[in-house]
């Protein structure tokens, strides 16, 4: 039986009427990360509570003078953990693309240098330069862990003193950060505490369960249509897949099926195809192989094969 897709029903949200012109937001920020704008957001497939609680948070943020006649205030900062490759960046790119702002997406290299003082004026510059910037980008810190690591483990002096630090500045200026931020790790363990309690929410992004990877399959499959069977058995042939993973394989797919007649590679056995796929697509070594990866494909023997694809 076909499992239904998961996605966000929509919430109306009031714009923010101050975005700024794309390319002098990125000539303001580009050197400390990634511009991303609203129109190029993915909607994540997310699991049923983790969709509930963004539900639940964007409309929170739009009852914000109802909120305040309560002396409260919407909350804005949240932390994204969980397995690598589980869409916590989408997540965070399509919560600001909700609400009308750009996103800037910082990794740990672009504030990270070897001399000591530099990361610190680098991490103070970059709240600076979004403080002006008044609350109309949503700031993603990625691999946070990199930055806000336990300082119970800074215990050699040195580079763990400058990581300490490090760590003081962005406690300090997050604290004060008047914007919407989001940051993720994939070691949620190794996150100072004093850290993890300056977010307002700590979320966990799991790897998906079988309605999602049926969803993540489905889309990622057009504009090839598989039978709904199909999509079943490589549900359960994924189990314990990151959404990264699934789409590298329906991707491959994709691949496979054009490309194949013309290097004269058949592409009438679903088993023989999936098992040149997942030859060249190792899950990461922090997760377990999903069954697709230990039985060269043999569950899907006898789906309906091959998908359609609509006439050009």
């Amino acid at each position: 039986m076909a499992r239904n897709p998961f996605s966000i029903e929509p919430t109306e949200l009031r714009p923010h009427t101050g975005a700024n012109n794309p390319e002098s937001l990125r000539r303001a920020l580009g050197k400390f990360g990634t511009v991303m704008l609203p129109d190029e957001a993915d909607e994540p497939i997310l699991a049923a509570p983790v969709r509930a609680t963004m539900f639940a948070w964007m409309h929170e943020i739009s009852a914000a003078d109802e909120l305040a006649a309560a002396g409260l205030k919407p909350r804005r900062t949240a932390l994204l953990f969980g397995p690598p490759g589980c869409g916590k960046t989408t997540l965070a790119h399509h919560l600001a693309a909700r609400l009308g702002l750009p996103m800037l997406a910082v990794g740990s290299e672009s504030v990270m240098r070897p001399y000591l003082g530099e990361s610190e004026t680098l991490l103070a510059g970059l709240f600076d330069q979004l403080d002006q910037l008044d609350g109309r980008v949503l700031l993603f810190m990625d691999e946070i862990d990199a930055i806000g690591g336990h300082r119970n483990k800074n215990i050699h002096g040195g580079a763990d003193n400058a990581r300490s630090s490090i760590l003081t500045v962005l406690m300090r200026r997050f604290e004060r950060y008047s914007g919407y931020a989001l940051a993720a790790t994939n070691r949620a363990t190794d996150i100072d505490p004093a850290l993890w309690r300056r977010f307002h929410m700590q979320i966990g992004i799991d790897l998906p369960g079988p309605g999602e990877r049926f969803a993540i399959l489905r889309r990622y499959g057009e504009p090839f249509t598989l039978h709904d069977d199909a999509v079943d058995a490589l549900t359960d042939a994924t189990d314990g897949a990151s959404p990264a993973l699934l789409r590298g394989l329906m991707e491959g797919m994709k691949r496979a099926l054009i490309l194949g007649p013309r290097i004269k590679q058949s592409v009438d056995d679903p088993v023989v195809l999936f098992a040149r796929i997942v030859a060249s697509l190792t899950p990461p070594l922090e997760i377990d192989p999903p069954p697709l990866w230990i039985d060269d494909a043999a569950a899907l023997r006898g789906i309906p094969w091959p998908p359609t694809r609509p006439e050009k």
